[in-house]
């Protein structure tokens, strides 16, 4: 084990990199407390074992920003749709197809 509070300078390239293990290996140990403690606090409802939400989040649907000539739609979210690439490869704008939103002031 390296002595408390070396300089870090003074190391050796081995020193350090044991240095780096015994770090992460105490703050894997740590993280692993913190997880179980987590679980034990909440039941288990929060986090799974991974770390990731075990419940995912219902997200609601986008409202449609643009519509096109023959009805469709698009939120303005992923790839732009074929028609309205088409639609401006043809010489028209992207705001021509805006969909004028209500305010709810």
């Amino acid at each position: 084990m390296v002595p408390k509070n070396p300089s870090l300078a003074n190391l050796s390239n081995e020193e350090l990199c044991k240095l780096r293990d015994e770090i992460a290996e105490l703050l894997e140990r740590r993280a692993e407390a913190l997880r179980k403690e987590l679980d034990r606090l909440t039941g288990g409802e929060i986090l799974n074992g991974g770390g990731e939400r075990a419940h995912k989040v219902r997200r609601r649907k986008a409202l449609p920003k643009y519509r096109g000539p023959n009805g469709e739609t698009w939120a303005g979210r992923g790839a732009r749709p074929r028609w309205l690439n088409d639609a401006i490869e043809d010489g028209k704008k992207l705001e021509d197809f805006l969909i004028e939103q209500c305010s709810e002031n």
